[in-house]
């Protein structure tokens, strides 16, 4: 009987070491003062930054759901690693915490070193938009486990904040002003949803004519990265909202007392022409409760910080915090 290999069994360790060193040069540019050493050691080295009173350590994990699938079928890899990093650093800075690092987890079937190479590339490119250094990652080739082409993917990111600012509640008040930030798309919710209209229902292509491009353009837009803004404006914020599933009134209830509710203008929100269209075919309540509708990260502001923030962002007012049970009502 002849030997058989690693390789044999369907695991290219060579394919792997060659991925790593297409990846150091996207790997290196998000690196900052803080990161020890470079890529190929056992575990990333970050030192913590100086200047806080009560440091306290946040973690995030998260994926980018079935909109990886898009990226599968239509071959396109560029933009979901944004994506992954998108939904960490997000969700990181509603506690106030300031992203430092960001690792990643890439389990294949069979590893295909163009197509990973775009998607760390992309994840690259999203740590220096989210201002941290990409340090470490796994990539796991796995034959029994994955379909032919197929793979997940999963992100970690670490930050950094003052332990009394983590509880964004206590800092609500009843009057305070409630601003959006556009978002850049449907982010990466609901796709599970939006695979099922698009295609099951509708019978669309992904060239199909959309907007002022293609269909699987607008789909998979990566989300948007808020960490600049949030930068920019922490000391005129008192909390921030991550839209995510579940939408605004699934996401904006955790960071405001239970003696408020957020009021809100329906009519104010600026939709996007993606959800303008699912809305001909999916009930209103289901698209709110579903999708982030136009908004991928809201504000809660005092009265005397709103104009600073509306002239220097793409910000805009959608309602304010009245006295009520911890709810959102929309008017």
């Amino acid at each position: 009987m002849s030997k058989i290999s690693y390789k044999d069994a369907g695991v290219d360790i060579d394919a792997g070491d060659d991925l790593v060193e297409q990846i150091k040069p996207f790997v290196a540019k998000t690196f900052d003062k803080n990161v020890l050493g470079g890529i190929g050691s056992y575990s990333g080295a970050y030192a913590l930054p100086t200047g806080y009173k009560e440091p306290v350590l946040l973690a995030s994990t998260d994926g980018v759901g079935t909109k990886l699938k898009l990226a599968i079928d239509s071959n396109r890899f560029d933009t979901v690693g944004k994506d992954l990093v998108a939904m960490c650093v997000n969700d990181l800075i509603c506690n106030f915490a300031t992203p430092m690092f960001f690792l990643d987890y890439y389990a294949t079937g069979k590893l295909e070193v163009a197509n990973a190479k775009e998607v760390i590339k992309g994840i690259a490119e999203g740590c220096v938009e989210g201002e941290c250094s990409l340090i470490g990652g796994e990539t796991a080739e796995m034959p029994s486990m994955y379909s032919e082409g197929d793979f997940d993917l999963a992100g970690f990111s670490v930050g950094i904040a003052e332990k009394n600012e983590i509880d964004r509640t206590k800092y609500v008040n009843e009057g305070d002003v409630i601003v959006a930030l556009p978002s850049s798309g449907i982010h990466s919710n609901g796709y599970s949803l939006v695979r099922k209209l698009f295609f099951s229902k509708l019978g669309m292509k992904f060239d199909d004519k959309f907007e002022n491009g293609t269909l699987i353009d607008t789909l998979l837009t990566p989300t948007r990265i808020y960490v600049k803004e949030f930068k920019k404006f922490k000391n005129e914020i008192n909390a921030l909202a991550h839209i995510t599933g579940g939408g605004i009134e699934g996401n904006l209830p955790r960071v405001f007392p239970e003696n408020l509710t957020a009021e809100i203008e329906k009519e104010k929100i600026k939709q996007l022409p993606i959800f303008k269209f699912m809305s001909q075919y999916v009930d209103e309540n289901e698209m709110f409760k579903t999708f982030n509708m136009g908004i991928g990260m809201i504000l809660l502001v005092s009265k005397k910080n709103v104009d600073t923030i509306l002239s220097n962002s793409d910000g805009y007012m959608i309602g304010k915090m009245i006295s009520g049970d911890g709810t959102v009502k929309f008017i």
